[in-house]
């Protein structure tokens, strides 16, 4: 199959009188379906921008919490909001989603409070939250692609139970490179489980391109392996996103059709930031090509579509952003007035009764806040 062009990708075109176009591509670059801005009313298309907006602002702070050392290492998500946000607001309360540790708006978007999004991040331990009737959300997971075998677990189990719920496995492109990527799509073609693998293609597995991953042209025709459809998304666009998620929800939940229900999604995406607040990534990229994807920031072109189609103004811009800085600085405020965790609890249900060596590293820690106190796991 051909290599797609930058300007191939799905994308909502110039946000023009009529709305634009969004186009989805099957990974060979042809057309796969024509459709104008996703059925949206005009307040989920301000609830969509609004999520974006949190997310950049949650995003910021984050980061700014690591380096003064209240955060442990965090994984920036600027620049790749849109694939988490739209991607989350077209699965339904059935669904079930299995993030990476980068898709902190997922978990947001499908109804947790927002200390409850910190409580992993800072450690801290608060009462579970509420998706408030939204899909399942499983923890992010750390390990590389690991939850991908899982995601098809699941699927196939809503398949055999008769429920109209379709598997959202969230990953990264250095996924595709691990055994259990080929494993999960392997068995969702080979069983047609409803499930909706979306791949962030964000250009680096920390500091390795795309182009070191792998030989194929696109991540998207890795799908056609495995038997079932794989489409290529401008992932810096909202409304595409939107599109392609929804048709493929939809493809998913076909139980008639001769395709197959799995889909695979590259959604193609470039993260501003660091891969970790632990990594620098000036030392393999330079600052055009940063300069690059930032003109095609999901932020500002949803912004701009909104204000011209005259769903959004100054005003209403305004009240957002302080809706969103209110939201996200209360949360941090609950969720630092908690008292920290105790460390010794890390040994707590590690397995079902002790061991030597276990409580030997217990011991160590214990003795190790007896001589610098709790102070040590704050610096």
């Amino acid at each position: 199959m051909g290599s797609i062009r930058d300007d191939d990708l799905a994308r909502t075109n110039d946000y023009d009188d009529d709305h634009g176009e969004v186009r989805v591509l099957s990974p060979d670059g042809s057309v796969l379906s024509d459709a104008s801005v996703p059925d949206l009313s005009d307040a989920e298309l301000v609830t969509l921008y609004e999520a974006i907006v949190e997310a950049r602002h949650f995003d910021e702070r984050a980061v700014s919490w690591q380096r003064q050392g209240r955060l442990a290492t965090y994984a920036p998500m600027s620049g790749q909001e849109a694939g988490q946000v739209a991607s989350t607001l077209a699965a339904a309360a059935d669904d079930w989603i299995f993030p990476t540790y980068r898709e902190h708006a997922v978990r947001r978007v499908a109804g947790f409070e927002l200390a409850d999004v910190l409580c992993g991040l800072l450690g801290v331990e608060l009462p579970a939250g509420t998706t408030d009737g939204g899909p399942t959300v499983f923890p992010e997971t750390i390990p590389i692609a690991t939850h991908l075998p899982h995601a098809t677990g699941a699927a196939m189990a809503a398949d055999y139970r008769d429920e109209a719920a379709v598997a959202f496995a969230h990953f990264g492109d250095g996924a595709t490179s691990e055994g259990d990527f080929h494993e999960a799509l392997n068995f969702a073609g080979v069983f047609d489980a409803p499930a909706v693998f979306l791949c962030h293609n964000n250009q680096w597995a920390i500091s390795v391109p795309r182009e070191r991953q792998t030989a194929s042209a696109t991540l998207a025709e890795k799908a056609s392996a495995y038997g079932f459809d794989g489409i290529r998304v401008d992932g810096m666009d909202p409304l595409a996103v939107y599109q392609v998620t929804r048709y493929a929800r939809e493809k998913a939940l076909e139980t008639d059709s001769e395709d197959l229900r799995p889909t695979l999604i590259e959604s193609v995406e470039y993260r501003y930031g660091a891969h970790t607040t632990a990594d620098d990534p000036g030392v393999y990229r330079d600052d055009a090509a940063v300069d690059y994807w930032r003109e095609r920031d999901p932020l500002d072109r949803l912004e701009t579509f909104l204000r011209e189609t005259g769903r959004l103004d100054d005003e209403r811009v305004a009240a957002v952003e302080d809706r969103v800085e209110h939201r996200v600085s209360e949360a941090i405020a609950a969720v630092e007035s908690e008292s920290p965790p105790d460390p010794d609890a890390i040994f707590d249900h590690v397995s079902a009764g002790e061991s030597p060596r276990r409580e030997a590293q217990r011991e160590y820690l214990r003795r190790l806040r007896e001589r610098h106190g709790d102070s040590l796991f704050r610096e």
